[in-house]
């Protein structure tokens, strides 16, 4: 693509001497000249052109001078338009006026055509740079519209409802996540199963961005899908993690998928990697829960998880959350850890899981202040209570 330059002066025999010095560029289409000799003219030859880039132009001209087409130029704000001025030596005061008005560079008569060929590359080097910001931005914008529609699909993906009821118990759920990125790998979700068991997970993919945040979709949509037919935790657990290792290669996830009978506060859990859960006893006593030490989802066909269960009474809140809050570290590189959580649970006794998620979530975001998150944060809690 060739440089189109303007050259504005009332010398009519500057055309002709610009033409030959230049003339193998212009063969070779690197430039392309257009010409008028005053202010006027080459308003109606940018008008006429609008892929000129570089406009060197006298001050002094009939009709209208350099530093009014300057104003004009000035007007269009086209980063792309760049304005080199020509005066004599001795009109430093013109020359420093349009220079203080946006001309890029200068250049003394008589032309030295060796100083115009340079000032000319050099003018063109900056536009390129120009260029090439300008494409970096709309790039960049680019990104962030395909993010936002990344982050809104995954939004999607997540419980619309933060509670749910049965006519034989009542049970509350809340969760929330809060990503590193625009998008994250982490989720939650809950579902009945059937009429009186409910279905809840929390998983955290490895890694973050746009490839965690698709396989966080699936891994969700996969965990759903078997928890409606699997008669156990570790039955879903398993179906999932071997269709993961036939489809998916280096990409695993660590997951917490547990089945509640509302009949009777029993909780079938299966433990993938993930971290260890707590139970926030009516009595505010809180106890962390021990789990078997299965390898996450996604790594090895057919492994043999294990199961676990553990009982919940009237009142008792079950409360989880991803390493990206437990391994969360102030300015003073310090973790946030689970004695942080286990205090703030054990004053929380009778809230409802909103306010307890909400609770921990603002006090571990207070705790690192404004320390840059790098990991997703993501909580869950379940409230069990037997109807009078």
């Amino acid at each position: 693509m060739s440089e189109t330059i303007l050259v504005v002066d009332d010398e009519r025999d500057l055309e002709l001497i610009i033409c030959q010095k230049f003339r193998k560029k212009i063969h070779n289409q690197q430039y392309a000249f257009f010409f008028a000799y005053n202010g006027i003219e080459a308003l109606e030859q940018l008008k006429a052109h609008p892929e000129i880039s570089i406009i060197l132009t006298d001050i002094n001209m009939p009709e209208m001078d350099g530093l009014t087409l300057l104003s004009h130029i000035n007007s269009r704000h086209n980063p792309l338009l760049k304005t080199i001025i020509i005066s004599a030596y001795d009109d430093m005061n013109n020359i420093r006026n349009a220079m203080n008005n946006g001309a890029i560079d200068f250049l003394t008569k008589p032309i030295d055509l060796n100083d115009l060929e340079i000032t000319l590359e050099n003018t063109i080097q900056r536009l390129n740079e120009i260029r090439t910001l300008i494409i970096d931005r709309q790039q960049l914008l680019t990104i962030k519209q395909d993010l936002k529609i990344a982050q809104n699909i995954q939004n999607s993906f997540l419980p619309k409802k933060s509670s749910l009821q049965s006519d034989i118990c009542q049970f509350s759920v809340f969760g929330t996540t809060r990503p590193a990125l625009e998008v994250g790998g982490d989720f939650y979700d809950f579902f009945y199963i059937d009429d009186h068991r409910l279905g809840f997970v929390i998983g955290d993919v490895a890694g973050k961005g746009i490839g965690a945040a698709m396989f966080m979709g699936v891994s969700r949509i996969l965990i759903r899908a078997a928890g409606q037919t699997a008669k156990s935790s570790v039955e879903c657990i398993s179906y999932v993690n071997n269709i993961i290792c036939e489809t998916s290669e280096n990409i695993f996830v660590a997951v917490f998928y547990g089945i509640l009978d509302c009949q009777t506060g029993q909780i079938d859990y299966t433990n993938a990697g993930h971290t260890a859960p707590f139970i926030l006893k009516n009595n505010g006593i809180v106890e962390n829960v021990s789990t078997n030490h299965n390898t996450v989802v996604g790594v090895m066909a057919n492994y043999a998880y294990k199961s676990s269960s553990l009982q919940l009474h009237n009142g008792d809140t079950f409360f989880i959350c991803t390493d990206g809050m437990t391994e969360a570290f102030n300015s003073e590189n310090n973790v946030y850890g689970t004695e942080h959580i286990q205090k703030q649970l054990s004053q929380l006794s009778g809230q409802n899981p909103e306010n307890i998620v909400n609770h921990l979530l603002q006090d571990v975001l207070n705790y690192v202040q404004n320390t840059k998150q790098v990991d997703d944060i993501t909580l869950l809690a379940v409230k069990f209570e037997t109807k009078q």
